[in-house]
């Protein structure tokens, strides 16, 4: 059973072409990307220290980070992600 958002619960807009989430539409989805995009800034710090570890370190957790918000954005997109061709929903 796929569990799709309605009107009331989305936080972004799906994209006009292609597939995906568009820019946020609740206060939720800025809150969101605000999140992800600190962590990304945390993420460059600690590869930026230049040992080995740290740089692994870095590299799964961006892989985390992305994963994590790739699936709360799909969640919480009006509609879902799917292909669209420009129709409006």
């Amino acid at each position: 059973m796929t569990r799709m958002m309605d009107e009331r619960g989305a936080w972004f807009a799906p994209r006009r072409y292609g597939y995906g989430a568009g820019l946020p539409i609740a206060w939720q989805g800025w809150l969101v990307i605000a999140c992800y995009v600190a962590a990304l800034a945390g993420i460059g710090m600690l590869h930026g220290m230049g040992n080995p570890a740290g740089r692994a370190a870095a590299f799964a957790l961006f892989l985390l980070a992305t994963g994590l918000f790739a699936v709360v954005a799909a969640k919480h997109t009006r509609g879902g992600w799917k292909w669209r061709w420009g129709e409006r929903d």
